[in-house]
């Protein structure tokens, strides 16, 4: 089992946690985590870029001039795609990027993620999140409590939203907030220091293990 220190807001201990060797304390499978980030990226695409071709594209139904004897090149309208204003050739069309992923593989990838962030140092187990007030100064002393507040991105996890804690986050352009039931691959990745509360750490490892 690995064993986490929980701390407080305040940035003391409140005692220590057990967690699973299979979810936050296994070796990275690098493989995984790069097929999830993938399909995450995909996925989020859009997939409506489009452009005209001949059959959308209006005008150029009357042949320019006569095939033969002008001494001109021989065309036939005037919306060909090396025409000026004329349609697009092969261009791009609406389709969907949309990648599927085998569910073990998934979750193999969010072990691997949480597994890394606790391996460099860069998880941190709050024993809970709560402000009595909405007050982003507030929270920023938390963040000089724990020792993260020069990050450049700070995740906070917890099951249940706390509102306070939601808004004095929110003019903090380095600390994003999720809850444990959305948390993806790609933003344990992206920031600097994880922070679950303890409700969280245990719901992901309820998930995953």
């Amino acid at each position: 089992m690995a064993i986490v220190t929980v701390r407080r807001q305040d940035g003391s201990e409140a005692g220590t946690l057990e967690l699973s060797d299979s979810v936050f304390a296994r070796e990275p499978h690098r493989s995984a985590m790069y097929a999830a980030v993938q399909q995450q990226l995909a996925n989020a695409r859009q997939g409506t870029h489009a452009t005209k071709n001949r059959r959308l594209i209006s005008g150029g139904g009357k042949k320019i001039w006569r095939q033969k004897g002008t001494g001109r090149a021989r065309q036939g309208s005037i919306r060909a795609p090396h025409w000026y204003h004329g349609a697009v050739a092969h261009g791009p069309v609406p389709r969907s990027y949309r990648q599927r992923l085998p569910r073990e593989v998934r979750r193999l990838a969010m072990r691997s993620a949480l597994s890394e962030k606790l391996a460099n140092g860069h998880l941190i187990v709050l024993d809970q999140i709560s402000f009595s007030e909405p007050k982003t100064k507030a929270f920023v002393a938390m963040l000089d409590a724990l020792g993260i507040a020069a990050a450049r991105s700070t995740l906070f996890v917890s099951v249940t939203r706390d509102d306070n804690s939601y808004l004095s986050s929110r003019n903090l352009q380095q600390v994003g907030m999720l809850p444990a039931q959305g948390v993806d691959v790609v933003s344990v990745i992206n920031c600097d220091w994880l922070v679950l509360t303890r409700e969280a750490a245990l719901h992901l490892e309820a998930i995953l293990v």
